[in-house]
């Protein structure tokens, strides 16, 4: 699996027989690689994941699945919503449920958050409960984007059921947990061989670096790798 860090929390990932972007926030970014245009980013993208409805992780949902056709998977209201703005192939399901997309199959966990948009320029609007996403394909480890989140008892369900071996985790404070509970969330609910920290060094009000994190990881820090935007790995 070859998983590029976008900015925030957007990630693109390439697996056998799909090309997949989560939280595709990419213009107005300003995390987003330098030098890499939308289309670059997007470029033979087949499904698009969401976690909530903030606009900072729909971002460009609307303009990317309506010019490549991916298919969005999201919950019911978001889909909804997405629907109504021309988007055709979209895949509505809601927590604690699973759908096969063919390439792999995709599960929306519990996250302690909000979610709302404001892009239609009419005031908030609900946007259904927020989200992690557990990504697992044939061969390749089971991956967890935690969403937008606080840490909460019921991960340690998420990994009982689950067993993810990559996780994506906001570490970013103020909107999602800062350094300390992230760290608390990895170490005491999961067993991650990788940990890749988002959803911080995009805006100056959370978190600009990992530094904080890794140094709370302790004996852990080991396992995370500290994302460059533009750059891919391979977990």
């Amino acid at each position: 699996m070859n998983l590029t860090w976008l900015g925030h929390s957007a990630f693109r990932i390439e697996l056998k027989g799909a090309v997949v972007l989560i939280d595709p926030f990419l213009t107005g970014n300003p995390a987003f690689p330098k030098g890499t245009s939308v289309e670059a980013a997007s470029a033979g993208v087949t499904h698009i994941l969401l976690t909530h409805g903030h606009d900072d992780h729909i971002g460009d949902t609307v303009a990317i699945a309506t010019a490549t056709g991916a298919q969005v998977t999201a919950n019911f209201e978001i889909c909804m919503w997405l629907q109504g703005r021309g988007v055709a192939n979209i895949n509505p399901m809601n927590s604690g449920g699973q759908v096969d997309t063919g390439p792999f199959k995709v599960a929306l966990t519990p996250a302690v958050h909000s979610s709302a948009t404001s892009q239609a320029g009419e005031g908030l609007t609900y946007m259904g409960n927020p989200h992690g996403i557990v990504l697992a394909a044939p061969g390749e480890k089971v991956l967890l984007h935690m969403g937008d989140t606080d840490i909460f008892g019921d991960m340690a369900l998420i990994h009982e059921l689950y067993q993810p071996k990559v996780g994506l985790v906001p570490i970013g404070d103020r909107f999602t947990m800062g350094a300390r509970a992230a760290a608390l969330a990895c170490t005491r609910f999961f067993d991650f061989d990788t940990i890749i920290p988002c959803h911080y060094g995009s805006f100056p009000i959370i978190d600009a670096t990992a530094d904080a994190f890794v140094a709370a990881m302790g004996a852990r820090a080991g396992s995370v790798q500290v994302p460059v935007p533009g750059a891919t790995v391979v977990v």
